[in-house]
């Protein structure tokens, strides 16, 4: 599914927390990358990994169910086969967040189906840093 960033830049622009599902501090990762990135760009990042607890120096929630405040986006690193279990985690969220992102080389047309009906703003095989920072948002 093509996304027009243009038109997708108004609900960009209300995103203040992110969380990124997994999130790792390993050097030269792109996950690390990306959520330093965003970090820096003033977002409100909430870390997601099964295993650890400390990711970029902020608590990090074991799933997406966890966190305890409103997300805007979750920005996911994760291979194609485990999406679908993300969406349907996303889901069970209260509030939804607006959007759900698959970072560069991610599609899932499972994905799309299972939040088709959601409301929630389904991206693909984009960058969430690169297509911000091109729209000049964050600071």
């Amino acid at each position: 599914m093509l996304i027009d960033m243009k038109e997708l830049a108004p609900l960009l622009r209300e995103v203040k927390t992110i969380a990124v599902v997994g999130a790792v501090d390993k050097p030269g990762r792109p996950v690390d990358m990306v959520g330093r990135a965003l970090i820096d760009m003033g977002f409100t990042v909430i870390p997601v990994h099964p295993k650890r607890t400390d990711v970029w120096g902020l608590t990090t929630y074991p799933a997406l169910g966890d966190i305890p405040v409103a997300v805007d986006l979750v920005d996911v690193f994760r291979a194609p086969q485990f999406c679908p279990d993300h969406a349907r985690e996303v889901l069970a969220m209260d509030p939804l967040p607006k959007i759900f992102w698959m970072q560069s080389g991610i599609t899932s047309p499972e994905t799309r189906e299972i939040l088709a009906d959601s409301g929630i703003t389904v991206v693909e095989d984009r960058c969430t840093k690169v297509e911000m920072q091109a729209m000049g948002i964050g600071r």
